[in-house]
């Protein structure tokens, strides 16, 4: 008897992911650079490696490694995290194991050709890249493929902060802001496969600011990680030049920050931070960091742009009406400095009949794009009309 095997692989304008998933298990996890300068057929090659580095992996797939076959597993079902192996190994496959890929990758992913539509520039010449025929004819595998925020929101509803219900919407925090919208079993991709691009709907709170899709005005350049960033540093210039004293962090019953850090007893002012290039937060983890320890212009760069994306996702929430808004990425990671604001404004834009959707915490972290992608195997993913979807078991859990 045969069993299916899946590699499945997370692309990253940073980083290439891989694992094996079988019997709904994540395991033999690798890890590797993406060549993003070098050129879309160098991501390929790198793909390839790292897929047949993880079938070596597998006890009895071939010329494994000393160490193939160890480490930790993650259950698909359960969400347990497994263990990153490093280096890469040689090709093998087992007679027992049918070996197919699914990929989660960066970019506009048409599912039903497995063609990249179109990419920013983090991955060179990857827009127009054939993405599942130029692989498959590298490994000799059938593979699938959709965008990586996309993978994502199928692996927290397979197994993560959505199983078990029927609609949910999955939003990707960080460098960019993106998402995945899923409804009766089904990953909704759209016309181009363009939907979930959740960080270009408009936001007054970013009015005339340059977003990185060429527009202006979007939610993006303002609750991004960097346009947080942009956002404190444009209070810490506005501040110096003003020159008047502790910076007032938001009007009457709109701050949600902690008693502790009030600008009066911060340890970081505002002068200080905008005058001295050495001490001001250089990347949004630091500016994290700050704000946590109390300096008002962070906590308030924060509280501005979580609040334009509550009110942001409050309105999505009054058209789709998912069942749960489940959020990840980095910005995920933050405090309530951030996540207050950003439930606050949430359901102050929620009309009557939405009240009671809630904004949860991704669970699977960077796994989710890996069970995700291999779950593309568990159906076809262009349905019967032709639309370019990929199909979504609902794993509901029996307790």
């Amino acid at each position: 008897m045969t069993l299916p095997a899946t590699v499945a692989v997370d692309v990253g304008g940073t980083k290439i992911r891989a694992g094996s998933v079988i019997d709904g298990r994540l395991a033999h996890v690798r890890r590797v650079p993406t060549p993003a300068t070098a050129g879309a057929q160098a991501v390929l090659d790198t793909i390839a490696e790292v897929a047949a580095a993880v079938i070596a992996d597998v006890p009895g797939s071939g010329d494994a490694e000393s160490g193939a076959g160890g480490g930790d597993a993650t259950d698909a079902r359960s969400g347990v995290r497994g263990a990153d192996d490093s280096g890469v190994g040689s090709t093998g496959c087992s007679g027992d194991l049918a070996w197919r890929i699914g990929i989660g990758a960066a970019g506009v992913i048409d599912p039903a050709t497995g063609v990249v539509v179109s990419a920013t520039d983090s991955l060179v010449g990857w827009a127009g890249t054939e993405l599942t025929a130029e692989l498959s004819a590298r490994t000799g595998l059938p593979v699938r493929a959709v965008n990586d925020v996309h993978a994502h929101a199928l692996g927290e509803s397979f197994a993560g902060a959505s199983r078990g219900t029927r609609s949910s919407l999955l939003v990707a925090a960080g460098t960019g802001i993106g998402g995945g919208f899923i409804t009766d079993g089904r990953l909704l991709t759209g016309r181009n496969s363009a939907a979930g691009h959740i960080g270009h709907v408009p936001s007054a709170a970013a009015a005339g600011l340059d977003c990185p899709c060429g527009g202006t005005s979007h939610v993006e350049a303002i609750a991004s990680g960097p346009g947080i960033l942009a956002a404190y540093r444009r209070l810490a210039y506005e501040s110096a030049e003003i020159d008047t004293g502790p910076v007032e962090l938001a009007a009457p019953g709109e701050s949600h920050v902690p008693a502790a850090a009030t600008p009066s007893d911060s340890p970081t002012s505002a002068a200080v931070t905008s005058s001295n290039p050495a001490t001001a937060p250089a990347s949004t983890r630091e500016l994290g960091a700050a704000a946590s320890a109390g300096d008002p212009l962070a906590i308030r760069a924060f509280d501005i742009g979580a609040r334009a994306l509550g009110s942001a996702l409050g309105g999505i929430a009054n058209v789709l009406a998912p069942e749960v808004i489940v959020i990840g990425g980095g910005l995920a990671e933050m405090d309530e400095i951030w996540w207050a604001p950003l439930r606050e404004a949430f359901a102050a834009e929620l009309i009557p009949a939405a009240s009671g959707i809630e904004l949860v915490k991704a669970e699977l972290g960077q796994d989710a794009a890996l069970i995700g992608a291999a779950g593309l195997w568990d159906d076809s993913p262009v349905s019967e009309d032709g639309d370019s979807a990929s199909r979504a078991r609902t794993n509901k859990e029996t307790n």
